[in-house]
């Protein structure tokens, strides 16, 4: 298992995601093979973190994948690597309502990872030991050492001392105010700016010259162990007939409308028997004949609606294979996409692919923004009435046709219905991480299966056999 350490902050806006890719990229050009995590239900920074270093990037959110979920995917993803580092969430207590569960914190005891605070200096003077100390005494944590951000380097040393004196706590470097490095926020996240590469060396450069790399690697060293359940192992093919285990095709939209999912939702796929493939609406004019599922994930189709509505070609393909049946699972922009209308912010009306009777409108606000478990009020695609998932909704987006499926319960008693489901429809503006419910993945499959033997039986009863059992 690799070594690791969180960057873990103060609050949001503290500099957790400038320091994990200025720290990405120190460590990469030091020749260390790394990978990186996110704490919580963010699609956005991961991608960031890949697109931006090149570094490997993945979730870990107690909430959605459940403990054992989270210490599960740490363990495997760090199999083989050298060096990994989480950026946490918001503050490092924030979690669930109002107390900590399913924060950064929660992670890092639960994983057994070392802590470096991220602590912005601007306007603070001897006032940020004070805030440092809160943190340090607030519950148990694992903080270790402290990294100063916006703070200039004459300013440093005045900052180091007084706060290695004063809270017997290292202080491991700091990062000054770069405006030419600044990264800018643009809708629901980061902008990938045009020069990023320019961007990501200035980060990287000041990062070897102002953070002490070789202490960060000795505090990662000290890193435990911790233990999982080892027999996570699952016979896929267990309800199916001998020589039913043949590959299926699941077709994923990735272009710049549709890329918000969490790789380890692809993976449990394929490793239930699935190939996945990956398609534009935008650019491509057609799903291609082999597919045997559709996946239409988040993202931002409101940006590129215009190209959406004149792929013609695309939507009628589309439209055709789900009216024959194939199974799709659509979350938040893919639920979006299905619908007959949307509205963007501005006004304007693009005609999407029209599968579900509903129209989409821009509101002012988050609509049910936050966690929700969520339970099954009929049988559907993917689950039994009764059957239950944790979720996370963010959207500002509404649609006339929210569906009734499901019935959605936060902490605080806030409810409400959700998601559409038809024969081979499940849709809605839920984020599922599959590890929350392994069996929701599993019937998509299964659907995908079936579909695969009624679209080209001779085929699929051509295709050699599988053996489907995995170990996780």
């Amino acid at each position: 298992m690799a070594k690791r350490f969180m960057l873990a902050g103060t609050g949001s806006g503290c500099g957790k995601t400038t320091l994990t890719c200025a720290l990405l990229a120190a460590l990469s050009s030091l020749g260390k093979d790394i990978i990186s995590f996110k704490c919580g239900p963010d699609y956005i920074d991961p991608e960031f973190h890949k697109k931006a270093t090149g570094v490997e990037s993945r979730n870990l959110d107690v909430f959605l994948m459940g403990e054992e979920g989270v210490k599960h995917g740490l363990s495997v993803h760090t199999r083989n690597k050298e060096v990994a580092i989480l950026e946490g969430v918001m503050g490092i207590y924030d979690g669930l309502g109002n107390g900590s569960y399913a924060s950064s914190n929660h992670v890092s005891v639960l994983t057994n990872t070392q802590v470096i605070l991220i602590v912005n200096t601007k306007g603070l003077s001897v006032s940020v030991c004070a805030l440092i100390k809160g943190f340090l005494e607030f519950e148990k944590n694992n903080i270790q050492a402290v990294i100063l951000n916006n703070t200039s380097e004459g300013m440093y040393s005045f900052y180091k001392q007084m706060i290695e004196e004063r809270l017997n706590i290292k202080v491991v470097g700091f990062m000054p105010h770069i405006p030419e490095a600044q990264i800018e926020s643009r809708h629901l996240g980061l902008l990938m700016p045009d020069d990023m590469a320019e961007k990501i060396n200035i980060l990287r450069n000041y990062a070897l010259k102002f953070i002490d790399i070789d202490t960060l690697l000795e505090i990662a060293g000290k890193t435990e162990l911790f233990n999982y359940k080892q027999d996570l192992t699952h016979n896929f093919g267990s309800n199916r007939e001998s020589g039913e285990s043949g590959e299926i095709k699941i077709y994923a939209a990735s272009d710049e409308a549709f890329s918000f999912w969490y790789e380890d939702n692809h993976d449990l796929l394929i490793s239930m028997g699935a190939e996945i493939k990956f398609f534009s609406p935008i650019h491509d004019q057609a799903l291609p004949d082999d597919a045997d599922g559709l996946l239409l994930w988040g993202g931002y189709p409101e940006l590129y609606g215009s190209a959406l509505e004149a792929n013609t070609a695309m939507k009628q393909s589309l439209k055709s294979a789900i009216e024959k049946g194939l199974p799709v699972y659509a979350e938040s922009g893919g639920f979006m996409y299905l619908q007959q209308s949307l509205t963007d912010i501005h006004g304007r009306k693009y005609q999407m692919l029209g599968v579900l009777k509903g129209n989409v409108t821009m509101t002012k606000k988050l609509q049910n923004f936050g966690y929700y478990e969520i339970e099954a009020q009929r049988n559907n695609m993917l689950c039994k009435i009764g059957s239950k998932i944790n979720a996370h909704f963010f959207h500002r987006y509404l649609s006339d046709r929210q569906g009734d499926c499901f019935m959605a319960l936060k902490q605080s008693g806030k409810s409400f219905p959700c998601i559409v489901s038809q024969e081979n429809i499940f849709a809605g503006y839920q984020h599922l991480h599959f590890w929350g419910n392994i069996s929701f993945a599993q019937n998509f499959i299964n659907a995908c299966f079936e579909y695969s033997k009624k679209r080209c039986p001779n085929e699929f009863y051509n295709k050699p056999v599988r053996n489907r059992t995995k170990k996780f």
